[in-house]
């Protein structure tokens, strides 16, 4: 249950209410401040008069409803759904809400920060995580459980701080003993779980937990989850350089995803199939599957700018430099129709790359590399495309007799190996 003191301190906080404005004539604001922070409980009748103020009935007739009506919306928010379905739904909770005191309504706040980073409106998921965090110290070990893996999403689709992600994440994992939660709620955390090893690149603890979230998901038919699954196996083992077994795991991702007609699903993995015959040095089964993406207008603009991106270098590497250049091109038209974007920035150095070197503008590709995207890649701990790149820079200068410039991007290309080595 949660308690009354905290659930007026965050209902004063939503209506923008000064303390003294719900105080005036009922309580001082003394005491207004000890009943908030859950250091005394006041009078029924004093309750009463506060959510009045406030606008809230105190009546558990519709707590079932409201539960009922909330486990669905949690439900809606795990997987693929239309977004209209679940904003209709958060509207219609959100109204409940908004004039009856309920047991549901911690936990209905908590998972807001997941409803604000599906919408991808970030700063309202971080306002909504300062407001909670004022109250968290009342949390209960099942709020808890749901804090710190939205948190931890936060993390990660914000900042790509992949190891606070990590750390909030085992936070959650480590109450899972303590609360009881349905069986798919555990393996969603398993996967993004796996899904931040494989981005720290702990790839056995990936492959470990990968594989947990996979099990329940066979046992529940739920292809779409195996397939996602699936596809951070495929990765891991291609790490590994286990390529027969990264092969099945993306056969099997591509398979589920054609069953569902899951076209992001579909071209996701055509992308990683792409990267792991470019690893295997089969340069004309790379080029086939990141084609595949490339010409599925139906797919986000970022996975077709992923796509373009790893096509360009490829045919960089082939000598092929007349069809790199055709698709820069295409990549630059893509990049017209986004905004200023982190989650695209990678793609837009990289086509900028290719398009500086396929002009022989030498002098803008050194600027853009040195000043901009071998920073970029520092900061964000990107060494897999630092190794890349710092190497392109190396090699031209060594073409070039620029030999201690040259010298100085090995050295970095050095270090990011060193750093792939010890995660």
């Amino acid at each position: 249950m949660i308690e009354i003191g905290s659930f007026i301190k965050l209902q004063r906080t939503k209506q923008e209410m000064t303390q003294g404005d719900l105080a005036k004539g009922i309580v001082s604001l003394s005491y207004l401040s000890k009943i908030e922070n859950l250091k005394t409980e006041a009078s029924p009748e004093i309750i009463q008069m506060l959510c009045t103020r406030l606008g809230i009935q105190i009546d558990n007739s519709l707590d079932a409803t409201i539960q009922e009506k909330c486990k669905k919306w949690y439900s809606m928010l795990f997987e693929v759904n239309d977004k209209k379905d679940i904003i209709a739904t958060y509207n219609e909770i959100q109204n409940l809400m908004d004039t009856n005191l309920t047991e549901s309504l911690l936990l209905f706040e908590i998972h807001k920060i997941r409803y604000y980073l599906i919408l991808g409106d970030y700063d309202e998921a971080l306002i909504k995580i300062n407001e909670l965090n004022q109250i968290s110290g009342t949390f209960d070990n099942l709020h808890l459980f749901y804090w710190y893996k939205f948190k931890g999403n936060y993390c990660t689709v914000k900042d790509g701080e992949f190891n606070q992600s990590m750390r909030l994440y085992k936070l959650a994992e480590d109450k899972l003993n303590q609360i009881e939660i349905p069986e798919e709620e555990i393996a969603d955390l398993h996967y993004v779980i796996s899904v931040t090893h494989s981005k720290l690149r702990n790839t056995l603890e990936a492959i470990d937990y990968s594989e947990r979230a996979l099990d329940v998901y066979m046992k529940q038919y739920n292809f779409i989850r195996c397939a996602q699954c699936h596809n951070v196996l495929g990765i891991s083992f291609r790490r590994i350089k286990m390529y027969d077994k990264a092969i099945k795991n993306f056969n099997l991702a591509l398979h589920l995803g054609k069953l569902n007609n899951n076209k992001q699903l579909i071209q996701l993995t055509n992308q990683n199939l792409g990267h792991l015959y470019s690893s295997k040095g089969n340069p004309k089964e790379a080029i086939k599957h990141y084609n595949e993406v490339i010409q599925d207008e139906e797919v986000y603009i970022i996975e077709r700018l992923a796509a373009v991106s790893s096509l360009i270098r490829e045919l960089y590497l082939l000598d092929r430099f007349e069809d790199a250049r055709e698709y820069v091109n295409h990549g630059l038209d893509l990049l017209k129709q986004l905004r200023d974007n982190e989650d695209y920035k990678i793609f837009y150095y990289v086509i900028h790359i290719y398009d500086r070197l396929l002009s022989e503008d030498y002098r803008n590709f050194e600027q853009l590399l040195v000043k901009n995207f071998i920073p970029y890649l520092n900061k964000h701990k990107d060494y897999a495309n630092l190794i890349i790149y710092a190497e392109l820079l190396a090699g031209h200068y060594e073409n070039i007799n620029r030999y201690k410039e040259s010298s100085k991007y090995y050295k970095e290309v050095n270090f990011a190996y060193q750093q792939i080595t010890n995660i």
